[in-house]
């Protein structure tokens, strides 16, 4: 089972690493990088909404079987092959998983062929630092980091760390800096998968140039799984006004922003 209705299937090949890809839609490019377990029909569904608010999606298949439901047991065997595979290191601190590479040659290669100012980025959860390492050697310049969960918080340092290299932050300075990039985070209150200590980190490191959303876990939605943890998809209330609804649009809005041709 590798569809996902509505998306056409491209396989990218770099540095002789073959993935597929799922694209979607027109316009400037915005690579969706999944959560733990994989393309699931939330992801899909929040991708879907993406390029039909005017973007080309590129979304990697990094791990996990698409549109396979949630589950206990799916959620356990994608976050076991993510901590063995050499492409993630889920508890690095300061430098980036090998996987980033790749992903630095599907943005390029998707800017060639959609152009504009830039593209867009937004990692979910084990991805959701990525994004932030991807403004290095990629045009990436509208990342959005969606409850940011690398590293594993297993210690006081880890929470504030950000899994990427000082050669990587010094790259999204200068282009906040000089070139009119942003970054946007989102997370739940009280998530222990995404500390507050590690949003503080990225308001102390880039001042105005990152932007915050932080919503009260009880606007989460309560079929997802507990604690709240993924703001626009599995907990996700798609409502007018809901606060996840409002990150929601953010991120179009966000994205709208900092891709349209000026």
């Amino acid at each position: 089972m590798t569809d996902v209705p509505g998306f056409t299937i491209e396989p990218f090949t770099h540095d002789g690493v073959e993935r597929l890809v799922f694209r979607r839609g027109e316009g400037p490019a915005v690579i969706v990088m999944h959560e733990i377990p994989g393309i699931t029909p939330q992801v899909a569904a929040f991708a879907t909404r993406v390029a039909d608010a005017g973007f080309t999606i590129y979304m990697p298949l990094l791990l996990g079987t698409p549109m396979r439901p949630i589950s206990g047991g799916y959620i356990a065997s994608s976050l076991f092959r993510a901590c063995i595979s050499r492409e993630f290191r889920v508890l690095a601190a300061n430098q980036s998983s090998p996987v980033i590479d790749w992903l630095r040659a599907l943005a390029r290669h998707a800017h060639v062929r959609h152009g504009g100012p830039g593209v867009g980025a937004i990692g979910m959860c084990l991805t959701g630092n990525f994004a932030l390492a991807m403004m290095l050697d990629s045009p990436t310049m509208a990342p959005v980091l969606s409850q940011p969960s690398l590293p594993f918080p297993v210690s006081k340092a880890a929470k504030a760390a950000l899994h990427a290299s000082p050669r990587e932050l010094a790259a999204a300075h200068d282009k906040i800096d000089n070139h009119g990039a942003r970054i946007l985070g989102l997370r739940f209150h009280g998530d222990p998968g995404c500390p507050a200590e590690r949003f503080e980190r990225l308001r102390q490191e880039f001042g105005d140039g990152f932007e915050g959303i932080e919503i009260d876990p009880k606007y989460a939605n309560p079929a997802g799984r507990n604690p709240p943890h993924s703001v626009v998809t599995n907990h996700l209330i798609d409502k007018e006004g809901e606060p996840t609804r409002v990150a929601l649009d953010r991120v179009l809005s966000f994205f709208k922003e900092q891709l349209a041709p000026s």
